[in-house]
């Protein structure tokens, strides 16, 4: 245990944000989720309305840093792909 008030206000800190950063990966992966759910089952208007939510929850992740720019690129690139694959 930290004996050092700073070090122990880096604790709380860190604790707070890995929260806030579990609680927002949770969120992601729920959607993305329910789009393979909606691409399996064949519902092209699901699926879209799930692949905008996942896109912007992702690319709101990437901007507080949950997640890295180009990983969230590459999801979303992948998922777009296998929506228009339904078609």
């Amino acid at each position: 245990m930290a004996n050092i008030k700073s070090a122990k206000k880096r604790i709380k800190v860190i604790e707070t944000k890995t929260l806030r950063n579990k609680m927002i990966k949770s969120e992601v992966k729920t959607t993305i989720k329910k789009l393979e759910a909606a691409i399996a089952s064949g519902d092209k208007d699901a699926a879209k309305k799930y692949l905008l939510q996942a896109t912007s929850k992702m690319d709101k992740a990437a901007a507080k840093g949950v997640y890295h720019k180009n990983t969230v690129s590459r999801k979303v690139s992948r998922m777009a792909a296998a929506v228009n694959k339904m078609a």
